[in-house]
């Protein structure tokens, strides 16, 4: 079945070339050539897969990746000049799905694109859309949020640290961690930052609410999100 498929490669050539191939197999392709673009992108128009170049200006591809997964299932396909272990399992481990070195056939990139198209649609029915956690819903395709039914209208930052707070509830999670996660690109975020988006966070979640806590403050490490008490509600 044919697919919007983004494609960030800053060679040129390399990236016309992959279009054709893809095209031929019926996809809508889209290019970009950096990093920044690559987010902006993929947040906008919202793929069924990204083709990734690793070297890329900006915002190298492993950043790119690693933002991108914590806001969105979407298939990652890495393309890199880097062919050691370390590099591949780094790349594996930050959430991309397939990893491919250059040179490499188009042929063969064709080829994986389908597996991961058929593997990421066969997958659909078998993973909830929606993170539950008591009365507060994210539901990680469509960057929605909803308390006791009711939509939270959030920013994306906003969304991205209540998605890494929720992936494992009760677990407290440092500021830098959070950076890490949501700001890996860049270097310049402030702790505070954090503190300002998670004050906001609270604020949204519990608006209307009586005293209810989502995100807690762990005293000398971080914040977490509230684990479902005996009646259902967070605690």
């Amino acid at each position: 079945m044919p697919a919007r498929i983004l494609v960030a490669e800053d060679d040129v050539k390399q990236a016309q070339l992959i279009r054709i191939y893809l095209e031929r197999e019926g996809h809508d392709v889209q290019l970009v050539a950096d990093g920044r673009s690559a987010i902006d992108r993929a947040r906008a128009s919202r793929p069924d897969l990204i083709v990734l170049d690793v070297m890329m200006p900006n915002v190298d591809g492993l950043d790119v990746c690693r933002i991108l997964r914590m806001e969105s299932r979407v298939p990652i396909l890495l393309l890199t000049a880097r062919s050691t272990e370390e590099d591949l399992l780094l790349g594996l481990d930050l959430g991309a799905d397939d990893y491919m070195t250059k040179p490499y056939s188009p042929r063969e990139l064709t080829a994986r694109v389908r597996a991961l198209l058929r593997r990421a649609r066969g997958a659909e029915g078998e993973r909830p859309a929606l993170l539950t956690v008591g009365d507060l819903e994210i539901d990680t395709a469509r960057f929605e949020v909803r308390v006791s039914g009711g939509p939270v209208p959030l920013t994306g930052k906003e969304f991205a640290i209540l998605a890494v707070l929720a992936g494992e509830p009760g677990r407290a999670f440092t500021r830098a961690q959070i950076i890490d996660r949501v700001f890996g690109f860049d270097q310049n975020v402030l702790e505070r930052t954090v503190d300002a988006h998670v004050m906001n966070l609270r604020r949204k979640l519990e608006r209307g609410r009586d005293g209810a806590r989502y995100v807690e403050t762990v005293y000398g490490r971080g914040y977490r999100l509230a684990t479902p008490g005996p009646d259902g509600g967070t605690r």
